[in-house]
């Protein structure tokens, strides 16, 4: 089976890559912006993801795309109008793509897209469902809501089979963002006041997403589906710097501070949107995958955070 994936030198996609290329029974390309920065399969170099990019050689002969490559959270956007750029890129560069597939006979289109689609926060106990309203808050949620619509009529149109995949926040090594910044002051022993938090949130190792993406790629049942995916534990913030101490070998420094009072210092300081995400509970049901696929996450949560540890490539 020939599979074309994009943004295949990213933090998902490189281990992707790494993955098909040692599991045998795939002929692996990779779409890339330069040449030389993907060491597994054929490189293709296709420039920037965008409403005019050109696919043709990438696609030629290609029996399904797992397509990655995307405009992703921006910490400091200083473009005039965010959602623009990300439609730009996120909606018009993968319908783009998706109808030049179309062109070249892809018989399946694997869509990497987000639980932003979802929504930001779930109510304890009560998790994203695949087939539930969709509420996505930020112009990258919205630019990756649009794009699922986009590729389902599409694939309704020409018989192309479209799966989508929504994750939660990925971890593993080399993960950047947040978590790093997390896990850094665990290593270091900085005490915390986060002793006292008692949400559930849903994560997901690299590999698990990994594995997960791997047999949609051929699974019968997977085609014009939705998946939502994650661990097969959810965790608290306090059990997630807990676990990350244990991973790391030096216990995190956890103090058990109010959390009333901890979202009013952190409304003082303009911090918000950071307090709820360390704060509030966001859960995904994974029944689905498990249901129609008869998937399970191949790793444990203790075993991911492990894996952040054994990189060369630290964050």
């Amino acid at each position: 089976m020939r599979v074309l994936v994009t943004g295949a030198n990213g933090f998902v996609g490189s281990r992707l890559a790494s993955q098909l290329d040692r599991s045998g029974g795939f002929s692996l390309a990779c779409a890339v912006r330069t040449i030389g920065t993907c060491r597994f399969g054929e490189e293709y170099s296709v420039g920037e993801l965008g409403p005019v990019t050109d696919w043709s050689l990438a696609l030629r002969g290609q029996d399904v795309v797992v397509h990655l490559a995307a405009r992703a959270h921006v910490m400091v956007d200083e473009t005039p109008d965010p959602l623009v750029e990300y439609q730009r890129v996120n909606v018009d560069g993968t319908l783009n793509l998706a109808r030049q597939a179309i062109d070249a006979g892809v018989r399946r289109f694997v869509f990497v897209s987000s639980i932003k689609v979802n929504g930001e926060q779930t109510d304890l106990g009560q998790p994203f469902t695949s087939d539930q309203m969709t509420a996505p808050a930020d112009a990258y949620g919205v630019s990756k809501l649009e794009a699922e619509r986009g590729l389902l009529a599409l694939g309704k149109e020409s018989g192309m089979e479209v799966v989508i995949i929504r994750p939660p926040l990925v971890y593993g090594p080399g993960v950047k963002g947040n978590f790093a910044t997390l896990t850094r002051l665990v290593e270091k022993g900085i005490p915390l006041p986060l002793g006292a938090i008692h949400n559930k949130r849903t994560f997901i190792a690299l590999d698990n997403l990994v594995d997960l993406i791997q047999i949609c790629i051929s699974h019968p049942a997977a085609a014009n589906e939705i998946f939502l995916t994650g661990d097969s534990r959810d965790l608290s913030t306090s059990e997630l710097l807990r676990e990350i101490g244990k991973a790391a070998g030096k216990p995190a420094r956890l103090i058990p501070v109010p959390q009333g009072l901890l979202m009013f210092g952190a409304s003082l300081l303009g911090k918000t949107a950071v307090a709820r995400r360390l704060f509030g509970s966001l859960q995904v049901d994974i029944s689905k995958a498990r249901n129609l696929l008869g998937w399970e996450p191949p790793i444990s949560v203790e075993e991911g955070l492990r894996r952040c540890f054994e990189s060369e490539s630290r964050f």
